[in-house]
């Protein structure tokens, strides 16, 4: 088991591993055990499809402190689970269903439909857990959740009456966003508002009195035949003279007033806005402040019905043009601006362009349930990460409004709602058999479903056993970590607060760490339709979960979107390469049995290891502790590519050849390399298993890494050891510079002289073998006799390092590839030098353009004078 094979094959470790992990029960949350307990609740990947990179990166991080905290002996779960994503599902099923059997959910009937959505799921459910697997993702398999479960389901029923009879929830009319489409009420983050080129019409509406008229301007023209009055500013001086007047609408011949209203932008148009209550979110506002009707001249397809008179049956963009036609034959347009670029909203799903409607639907008052939870952020109970985005969450808190919960689909939670014939309500949680008021047994319940989030609302305390009081709710609730989009916080995050708080009585969680959207390197957002989705699993076919997933920790910044580069997991396969063969010069070394700790004192270079090491473990813990997984995975990703891999591995190689050096030699090995992987364990799970399985162990009764105990941090800095190994590593460094500037190879062995003033030079001679060796040196000669002619001085640190010339071998030659390389850069600079010379490229080039050429020259002058400084050297 000492041996790793020469190159890690990542297809052959991550099953076995997993399945493992698995079966041992390693994943599985433990009630009632010692230790402050830590729990996270998935957010719930919707079961329309496989997963995208924004789950890959939000699981990640879920598992690395799910992972750290188990290894630091807290109590740990983590609750999976899916969401059945009511419009988005019910969507791809019928897309299906067109395409495959020419058929509409109505051809099926709603049972059958339902069954058919039913599959759909079970197929995508287990799809997605399985990823979550390769992924390797430790959640507690068996607490496994879907939100429409017959438990979460009763959780779902029990809040609704509870908000009913509370006088919380209620039914009426007010502005929703539709989709003529889908024919459902859309939550807020099902609209995608994107730029259109549509036209402002600015519209004569005459005085009833005959006395003249007052113009409006509009960019949908059509909804004027719902228009119930116009509104202008209360200090527009313009306008006073007409408050409390009547307009006659042009088309429809009704009577609407002039009203004064501080929602009124003056600079907007003509200063004067067409109150159209049934189809604009501030005209409704405005309506209901000035008690103006509300008249809705659309159907559920967005057609105009009886309400738009002779438009009646026509489409809304059919009706746009008829009715700017019928305005212009009569002369009220006073004047047309195309294109006009404006904000349209679509629905999410179909792009439809979404129609704000008055419907009948399900609210729910949030004023008085938004209180607490804006007091459980502001007194720190709730923490928001990144920061600046507690200011976000506490303006969009104190502007609640009232929650539209109700849609108009046939996959979700059916509203538990049952009507008699004699218009009587009951709500009930479980099935009523009568109504509760007249007994009539002539019950049907009210078609519509839920919305998705009224379920996920629950998330925290539904999975936990709620409404029930068990003791998973008593021992892991409230939960401890949330991560989770940003792009969320409203939608989710703030409505589990919420819910929590009325429901559980305590926050839903302590913690909530925001990420920001994956995008493509562009900065572009991934879709199917741009050609640019990545499938997660692509990538780990390709580079292996561990690459993937410290590609993902160390490129998150909380809060901020991530470009991703392919090139990086390219990168993070490497490094896990570097791991690997690292591992496998120290296997070889150390063998099969324990080294035994030294007695006695260290050497320079196993001490400033340690002290490395010491200053890891500390940086690393500090930044999980703040949720900063980029930077913990660089302090790895420097500790062990360069500090570990580059500097002591090869020092090492001269202490193992010592008899007396190397028992010192192998026990730091291995304890450096040990407690390294168990602090990379959380990030790269499985290179990790692989390695420390190798290693011979104290205390071998732990079967697993993930079970190993977190490395704790161990000495302190060695701040004599870090200030000596700083000055060989400057001279070992500037010597290499020196070889590569001047095209030496490290087979041309060639002697040095050092002069340097105490303690270094007493360093310097104590260790120059080190330095011979690293820095491919024939002879290190420290304080030696001074050189003659022909040697080139460094600077490193407080020593002045002389080499030869003559070992550049071909002098003429190496002056003359200087010269021909100094007049190539020269020449390159000047093109530079032209173009930012020149105005009309400085000022029409885009900027990024202009700032390339900048720093190309900049680096082109530095690249020349350095050779200009070689060249001296030689003598040319």
């Amino acid at each position: 088991m000492t041996d790793l094979p020469k190159q890690y094959e990542p297809e052959g470790v991550e099953g076995r591993w997993y399945s493992r992990w698995r079966e041992a029960g390693y994943f599985a949350g433990q009630t009632g055990a010692e230790g402050e307990p830590f729990c996270v609740v998935i957010p719930p990947p919707n079961v329309t499809g496989i997963l995208h990179m924004g789950h890959a990166l939000n699981n990640t991080l879920q598992d690395v402190f799910v992972r750290r905290a188990r290894m630091q002996g807290r109590p740990t779960l983590w609750v999976p689970g899916t969401d059945h994503a009511g419009i988005a599902t019910q969507n791809v099923v019928e897309k299906r269903l067109a395409t495959e059997e020419g058929l509409t959910r109505h051809d099926l009937g709603r049972e059958a439909f339902l069954e058919r959505v039913w599959a759909w799921k079970d197929t995508y459910e287990s799809r997605i857990l399985g990823q979550l697997e390769r992924l390797g993702c430790s959640c507690d398999w068996d607490r496994t959740r879907f939100t429409m479960d017959a438990d979460l389901s009763r959780a779902v029923r029990t809040v609704f009456v509870r908000l009913f009879e509370e006088g919380r929830i209620y039914r009426g009319n007010r502005i929703i966003n539709w989709c003529p489409r889908c024919t459902t009420a859309l939550s807020d983050i099902e609209v995608v508002y994107s730029d259109r080129d549509g036209e402002l019409v600015t519209i004569r509406y005459p005085l009833s009195d005959g006395s003249g008229h007052i113009s409006v301007s509009t960019t949908r023209v059509e909804t004027m035949l719902g228009d119930t009055g116009v509104a202008v500013h209360p200090q527009d001086d313009r306008y006073r003279h007409l408050i409390g007047r009547t307009v006659t609408l042009p088309l429809v011949g009704r009577e609407i007033p002039i009203v004064a209203d501080e929602a009124v932008e003056p600079g907007f148009g003509t200063g004067a806005v067409k109150i159209t209550p049934a189809h604009d979110p501030t005209d409704f506002e405005i309506g209901e402040r000035q008690g103006l009707d509300q008249v809705n001249i659309f159907d559920g397809q967005a057609r105009v019905n009886a309400n738009g008179g002779r438009f009646e049956g026509m489409d809304r963009y059919e009706a746009r043009k008829a009715v700017r036609e019928a305005l212009a034959a009569e002369g009220l347009i006073e004047r047309e601006e195309r294109p006009y670029i404006h904000s349209v909203g679509h629905c999410e799903r179909c792009q439809t362009v979404v129609e704000p409607w008055l419907s009948e639907q399900w609210f729910v008052s949030m004023r008085e349930l938004a209180a607490p939870a804006i007091d459980a952020v502001r007194s720190g109970r709730v923490r928001l990460m990144p920061e600046r985005f507690t200011k976000v969450y506490l303006d969009w808190m104190e502007n609640i409004r009232d929650w539209c919960i109700s849609r108009q689909l046939w996959w979700g939670h059916r509203v538990p709602v049952w009507y008699c014939p004699d218009g009587h309500a009951t709500t009930s949680i479980t099935d009523p058999d009568a109504c509760a008021t007249c007994g009539s047994r002539e019950i049907t319940q009210d078609p519509d479903v839920l919305d998705t989030w009224f379920s996920s609302w629950l998330w925290p305390i539904s999975t936990l056993g709620w409404p029930d009081d068990t003791d998973d709710l008593r021992y892991w609730y409230p939960t401890t970590l949330l991560v989770t989009g940003y792009d969320i916080l409203f939608f989710w995050v703030a409505r589990m607060i919420m819910a929590g708080l009325h429901f559980g009585r305590e926050v839903p969680f302590g913690d909530v760490l925001l990420t920001g959207l994956v995008r493509d390197w562009e900065g572009k957002k991934m879709s199917k339709s741009l050609g640019n989705q990545i499938d997660p699993l692509d990538l780990i076919d390709r580079y292996g979960t561990d690459a993937v997933r410290f590609t993902l920790c160390r490129a998150m910044t909380p809060g901020t979107d991530m470009n991703l580069n392919e090139d990086w997991i390219e990168g993070s396969r490497h490094f896990v390469n570097k791991l690997w063969n690292a591992s496998r010069f120290v296997l070889h070394h150390v063998g099969a049995e324990l080294p035994p700790r030294p007695e006695g004192e260290l050497d320079l270079g196993e001490r400033w290891i340690l002290s490395r090491l010491a200053q890891t473990q500390a940086a690393v813990d500090g930044a999980l502790d703040a949720f900063e997984t980029a930077e913990a995975a660089r302090t790895l990703h420097q500790f062990v590519w360069s500090e570990f891999c580059d500097w002591y591995v090869e020092m090492s190689k001269l202490a193992l050849a010592d008899p007396a050096r190397a028992p010192a030699a192998r026990w730091v090995l291995h304890h450096v390399l040990e407690r390294t992987l168990r602090l990379l364990h959380p990030v790269m799970p499985f290179v990790t298993e692989e390695i420390w399985q190798r290693l011979p162990r104290e205390d071998g009764s732990v079967p697993s890494i993930m079970l190993a105990p977190w490395p704790g941090v161990e000495g302190a800095l060695d701040a004599e050891a870090e200030e000596a190994m700083s000055l060989m590593q400057d001279v070992i460094v500037e010597i290499r510079r020196f070889r590569h500037e001047h095209s030496i190879p490290p087979r041309a062995r060639m002697e040095a002289v050092a002069v340097a003033p105490q303690p270094a030079a007493g360093l310097l001679d104590k260790h120059r073998g080190w330095v011979e060796s690293l820095a491919w040196l024939e002879a290190l000669r420290v304080d030696g006799p001074m050189p003659g002619p022909g040697w080139s001085r460094i600077v490193a640190g407080p020593a002045e390092v002389w080499l030869p010339l003559a070992a550049v071998g071909d002098v003429e030659a190496e002056r003359a590839r200087l010269h021909k390389a100094i007049d190539e850069a020269e020449a390159k600079a000047e093109r530079s030098r032209a173009k930012l010379a020149d105005d009309g490229f400085v000022t029409r080039a885009p900027a990024e353009v202009v700032q390339r050429v900048r720093e190309q020259l900049s680096e082109l002058e530095e690249r020349i004078a350095k050779m200009r400084v070689q060249l001296s050297e030689l003598g040319g």
